[in-house]
C-alpha cells in the first residue's frame, strides 16, 4: 500500500515563490548601468562616453534591455542614440544629467540630447538642465552666438513614450518631436524664465499621433508649438505658464507646406500667459493649411489674448509679406 505524503502549506508556498522567481529570472531584462561603463555621478566627471557605450550595447541585445541612469548628477556633451535598435528599449534616470557650463559645448550641434530612428523607446523620470542662461545673454547682447541647442529630441522615432521628465532651462526648444509617429508625453515638467528666447516647451513638426497628457509648462516661448505637417494631435490637462500660450504655427513659410489637422486641445489652464491658443500664418502664397481643429474646455488666467487667429503674423513688423492668405479653414 503506497504511502500518502503530505506537504505542509508552508512548504508548498516557499516552492512556489522559488519556482516563480527562476522562471522569471531567466527574462529578466538586461540592465546596462551607466556607471559600471565609467560614468561618475559627481557633476564634473564627462559621462558622455559611458552613455553613449550604454546605449550602444542595449540597442544591439535581442531582448528588451534597459538603459539605466541611478542618483547623482552626470555632465553630458551631445548624446545622439542612434537606432534602429533590435528589440525594446527602456531608457530609465533616477538621476540629473547637466550639460557644460560653457554654452559652446553643445550649442554649435542643434541637440543636446537626440533620440534618431529609433522604434520602441520609453524614456522614463529624471531631470535634465541644459544650464541655458549663458547662452540666453549671450542671445541678447547680440554677440557672436551658437545655434543653440534642443535639450531632447525624437527624430524619425516610432511609439515612443516620454514620462515624468523634468526639463530646465533649455538652450533651445526643451522637447522636440519631428518626423515620428505615435508618441506619448506625459506628465512632464518643463521650465525656464519668461524671459528666455525661443525656448518652446514642445515642438511638433511632420508628426502623427502625438498625445500629450498631464504636466506644467513654463518657460519664455510657446508652451507646444505645433508646426507643418503635426497631424492627429491630442493636448490634455497641460498647465501652461508663464510664456506665450500654445501655438498652431507659424505657417505659410514655404510654397510647398505640409497642412496642419485634427488637433484638440482640451481641459488645460493658462495662467499669465501672453496668448492662450493661437493660430498664425504669414501672409503669403502656400498650399499648407490648417483644420479640424478643437479647443474646448479651457481656462484663462490673466491672459493677453485667450484665443487669437493670426493671418497676417509678422512679429518683427520689417518686410512683412502682402499677399492674401487662406490657410485656415474657419467653416
Amino acid at each position: 500500500m503506497a504511502n500518502n505524503i503530505s506537504f505542509p502549506c508552508s512548504i508548498i508556498l516557499l516552492l512556489s515563490i522559488i519556482f516563480f522567481f527562476f522562471i522569471n529570472s531567466s527574462h529578466a531584462m538586461p540592465s546596462f548601468n551607466v556607471q559600471r561603463y565609467g560614468a561618475r555621478g559627481d557633476g564634473r566627471t564627462d559621462a558622455t562616453n559611458s552613455f553613449l557605450t550604454a546605449w550602444s550595447l542595449a540597442c544591439r541585445s535581442r531582448a528588451r534591455a534597459m538603459v539605466y541612469i541611478p542618483r547623482g548628477t552626470y555632465m553630458v556633451r551631445n548624446l545622439v542614440f542612434w537606432g534602429p535598435c533590435k528589440n525594446v528599449i527602456t531608457f530609465k534616470i533616477d538621476g540629473t544629467l547637466v550639460a557644460p557650463a560653457n554654452y559652446w559645448s553643445i550649442g554649435n550641434s542643434g541637440y543636446w540630447i537626440l533620440f534618431a530612428k529609433v522604434n520602441r523607446i520609453s524614456v522614463y523620470g529624471g531631470t535634465i538642465d541644459a544650464r541655458g542662461a549663458g547662452y540666453w545673454s549671450c542671445r541678447k547682447k547680440g554677440g557672436h552666438c551658437p545655434q543653440g541647442a534642443r535639450s531632447i529630441s525624437f527624430s524619425w522615432c516610432s511609439n515612443v513614450l516620454l514620462s515624468g521628465l523634468t526639463s530646465f532651462n533649455s538652450q533651445n526648444m526643451h522637447v522636440t518631436v519631428h518626423h515620428s509617429s505615435n508618441v506619448r508625453i506625459q506628465n512632464i515638467r518643463i521650465r525656464a524664465p519668461s524671459g528666455s528666447p525661443n525656448t518652446d516647451g514642445i515642438h511638433i513638426q511632420s508628426s502623427s499621433g502625438v498625445t500629450i497628457t498631464g504636466g506644467t509648462i513654463a518657460t519664455g516661448d510657446d508652451c507646444i508649438a505645433l508646426s507643418q505637417g503635426s497631424r492627429n494631435i491630442w493636448i490634455e490637462r497641460v498647465n501652461c505658464g508663464p510664456g506665450h500660450g500654445i501655438s498652431i504655427g507659424s505657417l505659410g513659410d514655404y510654397a510647398n507646406e505640409e497642412g496642419v489637422q485634427n488637433v484638440t486641445v482640451t481641459s488645460s489652464v493658462f495662467t499669465k500667459t501672453q496668448n492662450g491658443v493661437r493660430i498664425k500664418t504669414w501672409a503669403r502664397p502656400s498650399r499648407g493649411f490648417v483644420r479640424n481643429v478643437v479647443f474646448r474646455n479651457l481656462i484663462m488666467r490673466n491672459v493677453g489674448n485667450p484665443v487669437i487667429i493670426d493671418q497676417n503674423y509678422c512679429p518683427n513688423g520689417r518686410g512683412c509679406p502682402r499677399q492674401v492668405n487662406n490657410l485656415v479653414d474657419l467653416a
